[in-house]
């Protein structure tokens, strides 16, 4: 083949990978996530919290709608209505609505028979049409409630104690998320060291099997130490295969909670703070601050304005009346209505059956139940805030305490592999050092996430959520 042909086949090649790379650009494989990225995703993304602020929204309007308590009500009002006959009044129909009627009526005869009218003519010239067979009407009325009891006030109150409540609702969900996420962000850390160290497993008994194979061909060893050595080898296989399963899955539910197509690779280690502040100033501020500690507030404050309600039917209520009217017809029904009035109408419960006694005691019940829930949701957030808080402490000590005991391991497997290079130790002694290594290491990391895990509970339950970077950015020991 001439040089020349070679060159236009690597021009053909060059070109048609240029070609295929513009039409499929290169497709990423993962997303790079610091865990403050990951937590401002949270915010932004989570449904539980869009769903929480949409129930926040919903308390805003009751609260507005119940602010309209206040105002009076005007309504446009019209009608239309079509009569058997027309409405009419005569000189029969007065005189005998009258004590003496009869006899007026039968004076008033005799004179218009004198001058020369029928009975027939008298009563016909004499009625009256008060209103034609069709009416209508239009007019502007007025309702304003002037005292209700305490109702109206009681009403605003239950609304503003449940818009305090979605709100408190959402910060608790918060708190939760903020959690969930440490969990889940940290679990991938975790598998990923659990990956990396199991995959180190598999190397160095991936050396260690070639070198006992290399001593049983030369004769140093029995071919049953290659066998243990074999063994070893697949079972790390299997191991380091069950992590790639495990890392698999932590990431799965760490995408879920990100709502990240890409797998997410969390780029912040584990760590580990060489102490925490005292325990009392963590209990402290989760019982001033804990949003569930303000809901029951809030439910506390709605059960009251209940009570209040309540107590409000035994009241009498006053409200002012109107009526104007915009058009009537032209008759003299219409005449004797008044184009207007205003006034006063007092109702004064006598016997109500609406139960408002036993309501009202229910919800003083409510009251007292609130309150007892609260003493001891106070006692159970000290009990929890403890735990964590001793379990993070715990959790330093045991991160430390191994440090030794990693060293000790490594300087361990060192001598045992000299040892087996030299026919002194047989293969299951560098499996075990090795294996302890890895098993030193893994106890370490689950140290360092249980800190993290615990710290995360401890920061959330006492409202402190924004101090967990300096927590990142203080410790002296990471993963």
């Amino acid at each position: 083949m001439s040089a020349s042909t070679h060159q236009r086949k690597s021009c053909i090649i060059v070109f048609f990978v240029l070609i295929t790379s513009s039409i499929h650009p290169p497709i990423s494989t993962a997303a790079d996530f610091d865990f403050s990225t990951a937590w401002q995703t949270v915010l932004e993304k989570s449904n539980v919290l869009l769903a929480e602020q949409e129930n926040i929204h919903h308390a805003e309007f009751q609260q507005q709608a119940y602010g309209d308590l206040y105002f009076p009500q005007i309504n446009l009002n019209g009608g239309f209505l079509y009569l058997d006959d027309a409405i009419q009044l005569s000189p029969q129909d007065i005189l005998g609505s009258m004590p003496a009627g009869d006899l007026i009526g039968a004076q008033l005869g005799f004179l218009m028979q004198n001058i020369g009218f029928s009975a027939e003519a008298i009563e016909h010239g004499l009625t009256s049409t008060l209103s034609d067979r069709e009416i209508k009407s239009s007019s502007l009325s007025l309702l304003w409630p002037l005292y209700t009891g305490g109702r109206i006030t009681a009403a605003q109150d239950i609304a503003e104690a449940s818009l305090a409540e979605a709100r408190q609702q959402r910060a608790l969900k918060v708190y939760e998320q903020f959690e969930t996420l440490c969990a889940r962000y940290f679990a991938v850390v975790l598998v990923q060291q659990l990956l990396d160290t199991r995959t180190e497993v598999v190397e160095s008994l991936t050396i260690h099997l070639k070198h006992a194979q290399l001593l049983v061909d030369n004769g140093q060893i029995a071919e049953v130490e290659r066998l243990q050595a074999e063994a070893s080898y697949d079972k790390a296989l299997v191991e380091r295969e069950k992590a790639e399963n495990d890392l698999l899955i932590t990431r799965a539910a760490l995408n879920s909670l990100l709502q990240e197509t890409l797998p997410v690779t969390p780029i912040s280690p584990l760590f580990v703070n060489p102490q925490l502040p005292p325990l009392e100033g963590f209990v402290q501020k989760t019982l001033a601050g804990y949003p569930g500690l303000v809901i029951l507030d809030a439910k506390e404050d709605i059960a009251t304005g209940i009570v209040n309600a309540e107590t409000g039917k035994y009241y009498p209520e006053l409200a002012l009346l109107g009526n104007y009217s915009l058009y009537e017809e032209d008759n003299l029904a219409s005449e004797l209505k008044p184009d207007w009035f205003v006034g006063l109408a007092i109702s004064v419960p006598l016997v109500d059956r609406s139960g408002r006694s036993g309501k009202r005691q229910a919800a003083k019940s409510l009251v007292s139940k609130v309150k007892a829930l609260r003493n001891q949701a106070r006692q159970d957030l000290s009990l929890l805030v403890e735990k964590n808080y001793r379990q993070a402490i715990q959790a330093i000590a045991e991160y430390n305490g191994l440090a030794s005991s990693l060293r000790l391991a490594e300087k361990t497997l060192e001598l045992r592999r000299k040892a087996f290079d030299q026919g002194l130790a047989t293969s299951l002694d560098v499996v075990d050092a090795r294996l302890y290594v890895a098993a030193v290491e893994t106890q370490r990391s689950h140290a360092a996430y249980t800190y993290v895990t615990k710290l995360a509970g401890i920061l959330a339950i006492s409202g402190e959520l924004n101090t967990f970077a300096s927590y990142q950015q203080m410790s002296s020991i990471t993963q």
